[in-house]
């Protein structure tokens, strides 16, 4: 009886482990070359200044233009927002360090009951952690609940 539950223990633990390590989003290296969606600027005059002040440009791979086309994104879609701040130069603003790097991964049978996303944030530099703790993750997935209806992502493709 104590093998047995000993056995029952080793396989939970392993099964959490194996989910832990299907929840990590690697850092997407590449995404600069991917396509650019848009970017935004949130200036002084924005509520979300104190957070999110900088230009935002926004990117995403080969599967995700899918995704803006069909309306529905295929599983390996993959969407960044990124954070940079800003500077000034000769009058014009421009991009200066990078604050964070979010990511979206669409991936409907791991995370079917969050319209199939997995959300990243990669923060100071980091390649490496972009782990969210899980209330903010919680917010994550209600804020992009509203998009439902364009599966759950917020921008749309500019043409």
């Amino acid at each position: 009886m104590r093998e047995a539950m000993s056995a029952v223990g080793l396989l939970i633990d392993c099964l959490c482990l194996a989910a832990r390590a299907a929840d990590k989003i690697p850092f997407p290296s590449e995404y600069r070359k991917w396509a650019t969606i848009k970017s935004v600027l949130i200036g002084p005059h924005s509520p979300a200044f104190a957070t999110e002040a900088g230009i935002h440009p926004m990117y995403a791979n080969s599967k995700a233009l899918e995704g803006y086309e069909a309306g529905i994104f295929p599983d390996g879609s993959i969407l960044v927002y990124e954070l940079l701040d800003t500077t000034e130069a000769s009058g014009a603003t421009i991009e200066a360090t990078r604050k964070r790097v979010d990511v979206m991964v669409k991936d409907s049978q791991g995370f079917e009951d969050k319209g199939g996303w997995n959300f990243a944030r990669f923060r100071n530099g980091s390649r490496s952690d972009g782990t969210i703790p899980p209330d903010d993750k919680a917010c994550c997935y209600r804020c992009h609940g509203q998009k439902k209806n364009h599966d759950f992502v917020f921008s749309e493709f500019r043409k």
